[in-house]
């Protein structure tokens, strides 16, 4: 008999792979929406890519509940039809005599009232799906991330090895190069970018700081075996470049040198060793494995190779994520040796405050091991001012000698690159109907921009991919510096090698689903990484939240008895302040235009300036914290300490509780955080407390150092759209102002018993 041939996992098969299954369900959801239109409105369907956004979606009415019904049908068939037709002569384990056994019966009785008893409680969860869900950072997933991870599900391969994951392996190394492309790594000077697939944001920011503090004691290691293994020996001439442009061999360096090389000049030692001394990689790892940090442990190796040099340290921003704390404890630094940088007025890392504690680190000759920029704060959604500590590194640290790695944590906000990113075929943005695809702001622009010289970088596909968990990212720019955290020497791979397949021994997990990858990858597939899918989505997500900012300083015109104070500051650039004349005047735009403005308006020429408005003003993503107050006889409140009641008060009318509350009886969902003055910095917080509390704040801390506010997630794209005669946004905002109101009410009546 004939065997067949093994299947074409060639890039180009893989490519046929990913048209194909882009073109069926194009195919199936352009026919779906011309029905579905025709039957609505009685004429033709509007033209393709207007409409291109509501096909990847299930929906918030399960609108496309055929469509996924089928592609989840049509999975299971070819599933079952794959087993029945592996060696069609095996016998059958379960027959139909068995399926009219008693016990067989009584035990499909049992699954089917345990599965009811499951899809029952099931409808307790959070309605993430719903326009009126603004509570965490999730929402809908994709229709391809579902098909995707459902139709692979079915096949339980374990991305640990490659033999266990004959194709999502290859999946996820598809899925990798498409993020390295979004955030902009590309091939340069012989270095090539690789990422991988992760449980989340948390693994993958641990894994960074991981290969960072690796990286930095490597040239130790490899220093005292060169000195000291015969087999080596020839690798003493070896010269290194220090990040102030001089020369010198390796082992001659002291330690504060040794510590400082640039992360390319480390990566490429073991690539030099074997070009130039012709030391094979195996026979260097084998012998530098002994000096390693991996192998001796945090202790033994600081005894021998540290000296008296202060402990190292790594910079994190005072908004970091708790992910950050917790790699500096569990890679031996401990959480006291991670310097939290204070935050300046608009809620981001203080550069200023950066460069001191940097130039004491020079002074004292305390390494640093790395400086961790987030790109997309997951209570603010802000975005650090990443250009500014690259060029710190390159312009005034590495003159004098001092190097490290720069991580930026974009766990968030990685995807938003997809609206700088154009399609291969084309250098035009593309913005379709109904609501605008709005550019990110300047700033954010700048920030984003500088992402392909950071050396790590954490993207979440389960966050604004929105795909199913779990599904985080790290991407490196180097892929060497995956090495470090293998157990392995970092030398460069060639491209096409079967290490390239290797995805399950590098991080920190072991088995890991493959039916992630396979989400990530067919979500790609149909919904690029760039300007005309995930671009498209994320610009009107970030639309919507511009909007809703807007809306909601609108609610300070009306009310009387409350204010709303947004966590973005209303702050012009110089050339909005001359277009406007000022930010008073700037701000009553929003109010009398932009409220009234319909989308068609706004996308027309006549609304090009109140775009640029909302692109440069507001939220730098599409996360937006805010606070309420109240006013009294005395006029508007000055107690932190009350203020915060107030505004637990809202959040209690508005936050999902495991209390077996009716999901069904939720209005408004958002979620709540608190301003820290500890980790937020003085300058921050003392900024909001005016803000929120007027200049004739009371004295002293109150609120025990915090400042709690609310908390709104916009990854709905449709809340701005006129439904029904108007936008949903009106819906959230009276809901809004509804559990405001009923929270003071509530005060007051408390108030008032107190008084008496």
């Amino acid at each position: 008999m004939a065997h067949k041939s093994q299947p074409d996992y060639s890039s180009h098969a893989l490519d046929g792979l990913k048209q194909a299954l882009r073109e069926r369900l194009k195919t199936n959801q352009l026919a779906h929406r011309e029905l579905l239109w025709e039957s609505t409105h009685g004429r033709e369907a509007p033209v393709e890519n207007e409409r291109d956004v509501e096909a990847w979606f299930l929906g918030p009415r399960a609108e496309n509940a055929d469509v996924f019904e089928q592609l989840v049908l049509e999975a299971l068939r070819d599933h079952a039809f794959w087993r029945r037709n592996f060696h069609p002569m095996d016998p059958p384990a379960i027959t139909q005599s068995i399926k009219r056994d008693p016990g067989y019966l009584r035990a499909l009785d049992t699954l089917h009232t345990e599965f009811d008893n499951l899809l029952a409680e099931l409808k307790k969860s959070a309605p993430f799906f719903s326009m009126r869900y603004q509570g965490h950072m999730t929402w809908e997933q994709t229709l391809p991330g579902m098909a995707g991870y459902f139709a692979a599900m079915l096949y339980n391969q374990n991305n640990v090895a490659l033999e266990a994951s004959p194709l999502t392996t290859l999946l996820e190394v598809r899925a990798g190069e498409d993020l390295c492309r979004m955030v902009g790594y590309t091939q340069q000077n012989g270095i090539r970018p690789w990422s991988h697939l992760t449980s989340g944001g948390t693994t993958a920011n641990i894994e960074a700081m991981w290969a960072a503090r690796n990286l930095k004691f490597y040239p130790l290691s490899l220093s005292a075996a060169l000195q000291r293994e015969s087999t080596l020996a020839a690798a003493k001439a070896l010269k290194v470049t220090l990040p102030s442009r001089t020369q010198a061999r390796l082992v001659d360096l002291d330690v504060w040198q040794a510590l400082n090389l640039d992360v390319d000049e480390v990566l490429g030692l073991p690539t030099r060793i074997h070009e130039e001394f012709k030391i094979p990689p195996e026979t260097l790892t084998a012998n530098v494995s002994n000096y390693m940090l991996q192998d001796l442990g945090l202790v033994e190796f600081t005894r021998r190779y540290l000296g008296d040099l202060p402990a190292p340290v790594f910079m994190v921003p005072g908004s970091k994520h708790y992910s950050l704390p917790k790699a500096a404890a569990i890679l031996g630094i401990g959480a006291d040796h991670m310097f939290s940088i204070p935050l300046d007025e608009e809620g981001r890392m203080d550069v200023s405050a950066l460069e001191a504690r940097l130039d004491q680190c020079v002074k004292d000759k305390q390494p640093v091991i790395a400086v961790t920029a987030v790109m997309g704060t997951t209570e603010e959604g802000l975005v650090d001012p990443l250009a500014s500590v690259l060029a710190l590194r390159r312009q005034k640290y590495h003159p004098q000698g001092m190097s490290f790695c720069v991580h930026a944590d974009a766990a968030w906000g990685g995807y938003f690159a997809s609206l700088l990113r154009a399609p291969p075929s084309s250098n035009k943005r593309l913005a379709g109907p109904p609501a605008p695809v709005l550019p990110l702001s300047r700033y954010v622009t700048e920030q984003f921009e500088a992402l392909p010289e950071a050396d790590t970088i954490t993207v979440d596909p389960h966050k604004t991919g929105y795909l199913p968990y779990p599904a985080g990212a790290l991407c490196y720019r180097n892929q060497s510096m995956r090495s470090l955290v293998a157990f392995e020497a970092p030398y460069i791979n060639t491209a096409g090698s079967q290490e390239d397949l290797t995805v399950g021994k590098y991080g920190i997990e072991g088995s890991k689903p493959g039916a992630a990858a396979a989400g990530v990858y067919l979500s790609h597939a149909v919904v690029p990484p760039d300007q005309r899918g995930y671009g498209k989505i994320l610009g009107r997500a970030l639309y919507n939240c511009k909007l809703f900012h807007a809306r909601l300083l609108t609610m300070n015109t009306v009310a009387s008895d409350f204010i709303v104070v947004p966590g973005p500051r209303f702050k012009l650039s110089d050339s909005l302040k001359r277009k406007y004349g000022g930010e008073k005047q700037a701000l009553e735009v929003l109010r009398q235009q932009i409220q009234g403005m319909r989308q068609e308006q706004l996308l027309s020429a006549s609304g090009e300036e109140e775009l640029e408005l909302l692109r440069e003003t507001g939220a730098d993503l599409n996360i937006l914290t805010y606070a309420f107050n109240f006013k009294n006889e005395q006029g508007l409140n000055t107690s932190l300490e009350e203020a915060n009641t107030f505004n637990r008060m809202i959040y209690d009318r508005l936050g999902v509780k495991a209390d077996g509350r009716d999901i069904y009886g939720y209005r408004l969902l958002v979620s709540t955080t608190d301003f820290i003055e500890e980790d937020y910095g003085k300058k921050f917080f003392d900024d909001y407390k005016t803000r929120l509390l007027g200049s004739g704040a009371a004295s002293g801390r109150g609120g025990e150092g915090r400042i709690t506010v609310l908390r709104s997630v916009i990854m709905d794209p449709w809340i701005t759209e006129d439904l029904q005669g108007r936008p949903f946004l009106d819906t959230i905002i009276e809901e809004l102002r509804a559990a405001v109101t009923d929270a003071l009410n509530e005060m007051r009546g408390t108030s008032s018993k107190r008084s008496r």
